[in-house]
């Protein structure tokens, strides 16, 4: 990698920008807070109330109201990401903005300790806060370490993502320990403990950090971030404004028919698509604007993909609880222990599947990112084939080996490796510069739009069945998967080449390594 790639003043440790491995620390213990609490929450709405558990008393809510809750919960830690990543473009930059989110999640996760009611909704609430202003800001910095063209800028991802993911292994393994021997709250405690070490780390680093996600003062009137105006621009647009109207209309129709949630839900996303719509009309080329339709259509995967593969957290971690026998050598496996088989099969695949993919871009096969989100759905989609065999298994025999649950975790990871970390990256390939951190929030907005998803589909295995949700899943999303396949080659020239560049790189670098 010749020195023009770099950014300046830049230190290196293992060929990539120490501040990489700062950002990589504290990710890790936030998606540790995170994960640790998400993988009990579930199993301590629907504990009982009587006091008979060694982890303590629970909330006594049914399947349906847990899911449900979990599904909203999960839903708005990151649809709170727009507004995060809007704060952060327009008022205090990206650095600020991951600060003040990790100390709001430090007390978040304190409030949880409590065991008041008013501590349960207050603590998610403030972590639902705390996730919107970092989550999709810590992911910007990363690819701000890096200048356009500069291919370690997929691996920094890569390397990134197993930072979120060995924060969900420890969490996944420590804190249902501390579950069975503690409490609840304990649980949740301990959450807060990581978070902070998580802040004391970014605040240590930041002197790895004094290039990226600075507010930066504008001197030019068009580089200015204005959504007052844009908004102001939609009153003069009446294609714009048209369909504007009806998405309030549909909202209004979902706030009498659903309930006041769904919307208020309506609403927001209707002011965000008018948002986009405007921003759209504002890009100063046909190049921009192309890719930024196509980030929009690639977005329609995520929602897909993450409302398949959230099932982890409520329908199959519920399953697992009940209905699969976890007996292994005269120990009973608990129940949280098996949402760490996706972390763990992440830190172990993750550079393989990236390997792989680089050998088939280097061969002249098909190796785009768009390619890799498809088939990314597909295989997660084929996981849900062994729950459907797990389901006939138990309706069979009483009981489903925790084979089948192996299995699906394993194709879901591999699914998520070739989707998740390869649209992180494919954002900061594409999007606007000056709305970088809001097409970052978009981004995770639609993983909380496909976290909802899953708590609805996860609520309804109670009318449908288990069998019919799992064997739907599976078909829907090796459908959708196929379908974008087939649509690819548009797709690919809407981009106008911005992933041509890394090729020649990437080919050049390996060619001097092997000289």
């Amino acid at each position: 990698m010749s020195d023009t790639a770099l950014k300046p003043h830049q230190k290196e440790l293992f060929g990539q920008p120490i501040g990489l491995y700062i950002l990589f620390l504290t990710e890790m213990w936030e998606r540790f807070s995170y994960y640790g609490m998400r993988a009990i929450l579930v199993l301590y709405m629907t504990a009982s109330t009587l006091g008979d558990d060694v982890r303590g008393v629970g909330l006594g809510w049914t399947s349906k109201e847990a899911l449900a809750l979990y599904g909203w919960y999960t839903m708005l830690v990151y649809i709170i990401a727009i507004p995060g990543g809007m704060i952060a473009d327009k008022l205090i930059g990206q650095k600020k903005a991951v600060l003040y989110g990790a100390i709001i999640l430090c007390l978040g996760h304190g409030v949880l300790v409590l065991t008041d009611i008013w501590a349960f909704y207050t603590g998610l609430g403030l972590v639902i806060l705390g996730v919107g202003l970092l989550k999709p800001n810590i992911s910007t910095m990363v690819g701000g370490l890096y200048q356009q063209g500069d291919i370690r800028r997929d691996k920094g991802f890569s390397i990134f993502y197993i930072g979120i993911n060995l924060g969900s292994l420890l969490a996944t393994l420590i804190v249902g320990v501390v579950v069975a021997k503690y409490g609840w709250h304990a649980g949740f405690g301990l959450a807060g403990v990581v978070m902070v070490l998580g802040l004391i780390n970014y605040i240590g680093g930041q002197k790895y950090l004094a290039q990226v996600g600075n507010h930066a003062e504008v001197t030019n009137a068009e580089d200015e971030v204005s959504y007052g105006k844009l908004y102001g621009k939609l009153i003069k647009s009446p294609k714009q404004l048209l369909i504007t109207g009806i998405l309030v209309v549909a909202s209004f129709v979902g706030w009498y028919f659903m309930d006041w949630g769904y919307g208020l839900l309506f609403l927001f996303l209707t002011a965000i698509a008018a948002l986009l719509m405007m921003i759209y009309r504002e890009l100063e080329s046909q190049v921009f604007k192309d890719r930024f339709i196509v980030l929009l259509l690639s977005f329609i995967m995520v929602i897909i993909f993450w409302g398949a593969f959230e099932q982890a957290g409520g329908l199959m971690n519920i399953y697992t609880d009940t209905k699969t026998d976890r007996m292994l050598l005269g120990w009973q496996v608990p129940t949280i222990m098996f949402q760490s088989l996706n972390a763990g099969f992440i830190i172990i695949f993750a550079t393989l599947v990236a390997g792989l993919w680089a050998k088939r871009k280097l061969k002249g096969n098909e190796a785009s990112s768009l390619f890799k989100m498809a088939m990314g759905i597909i295989i997660m989609g084929f996981g849900f084939l062994f729950m459907v065999f797990a389901v006939m298994e138990f309706e069979k025999s009483g009981s489903s080996s925790m084979l089948w649950l192996v299995l699906a975790y394993l194709f879901h990871t591999i699914g998520e490796l070739c989707l998740s970390p390869v649209a992180l990256s494919f954002i900061t390939k594409l999007a606007p510069a000056k709305y970088a951190s809001l097409m970052m929030g978009v981004y995770f907005a639609s993983s909380g739009l496909g976290n909802k998803v899953a708590g609805i589909l996860g609520e309804s295995a109670s009318d449908f069945g288990e069998f019919a949700i799992f064997a739907g899943i599976f078909v829907f999303t090796v459908i959708i998967g196929g379908l974008f396949i087939l649509i690819l080659k548009p797709l690919k020239r809407l981009t106008h080449g911005a992933e041509d560049n890394e090729h020649v790189i990437e080919a050049e670098e390996i060619e001097i390594a092997e000289n």
